[in-house]
């Protein structure tokens, strides 16, 4: 087995129905950024010691948590007020700015080059042309685009040597590409073969993305041409994927059965499945040090694992 049980970090108790969604990792400060929504907060784990530090508070329907390293900043998506939040992690108890974006912001991906953030917003059936996407200038506080899509978004990805941003579509199953320097247009289509993409991650060196689909399919693809090269049956709906580009492991989470399966993607097949809890649909992965969080929403708390391959 890769996954080895290292321990527990307990977070606050959740103050409404609800639960965790995405995380990222500061790698400078070992700090890692958890969506609790529940709690409309981000809480805080110190990855060197596995401990909780705080929560910031006041990020109403808190969906995601993306972090730049090149760029020192952490952001948040605000599905209960339509906002991307932006702040430093050397003050990570204060939301520096608040920026206005489509409804019910959920994915994000950053172009740290072009100082651009992309807003995957899920929209609302009920409102007319409300799937978009917000591109929004991060230094200068202000959304400078809307691109609308054709069906709800998911999971968002960007490709530093491609300069482009790709953006799951759950119906049509597709994935959109968007160069960053022409944010305000869909560049290209990818046509998924199983419905619902879902969870996203990239692998820059063989130039490969990896689709996580609610039809129970793991999609590898070709970023560049869109070539499916192999489908892989997995054990239920999945949510949230991490490619390890160093052990060349993918994780995937999902919360019904309440696994997490590990992928040889180099061997393309899977390698492990880990029993978490029923409901536990989010990870966070340090890639540092190897260690895989899944959230727990009924016992609120993150499970640790360290990856021995």
């Amino acid at each position: 087995m890769s996954l080895e049980l290292l321990g527990h970090v307990d977070l606050p108790e959740n103050l409404k129905p609800g639960g965790f969604d995405h995380a990222a990792i500061h790698c400078a400060s070992g700090r890692l950024y958890v969506a609790h929504t529940a709690n409309d907060a981000l809480d805080v784990i110190d990855c060197v010691h596995d401990r909780y530090l705080h929560s910031i508070p006041n990020l109403t329907g808190v969906a995601g948590a993306l972090v730049s390293d090149e760029r020192n900043l952490v952001f948040t998506s605000n599905r209960g007020e339509n906002t991307v939040g932006i702040f430093s992690p050397d003050n990570d108890e204060v939301v520096s700015a608040k920026v206005g974006v489509g409804i019910r912001p959920n994915g994000l991906a950053y172009d740290p080059g072009k100082d651009l953030l992309l807003a995957a917003n899920v929209g609302d059936p009920d409102i007319s042309d409300s799937f978009t996407l917000s591109i929004v200038k991060v230094k200068e506080r202000r959304m400078t685009a809307s691109v609308r899509v054709p069906g709800r978004t998911r999971w968002t990805v960007f490709d530093a040597q491609a300069e482009c941003f790709y953006v799951n579509i759950a119906a049509p199953a597709q994935i959109l590409v968007l160069a960053s320097d022409a944010p305000d247009r869909i560049a290209r289509t990818l046509t998924i073969p199983a419905p619902g993409p879902h969870g996203l991650d990239f692998d820059p060196e063989h130039r490969r993305l990896f689709c996580a689909c609610d039809a129970r399919q793991l999609v590898i693809l070709k970023a560049d041409s869109g070539e499916v090269l192999k489908q892989l049956e997995l054990s239920g709906s999945p949510d949230v994927i991490f490619f390890n580009k160093a052990l060349r492991h993918l994780y995937v989470a999902i919360a019904d059965p309440g696994v997490v399966e590990v992928f040889d993607i180099d061997l393309m097949e899977r390698t492990e499945t880990i029993q978490t809890e029923r409901g536990a649909h989010t990870l966070g992965f340090d890639a540092g040090r190897n260690k895989v969080y899944a959230f727990l929403p009924e016992t609120h708390r993150a499970i640790v694992y360290t990856d021995k391959s």
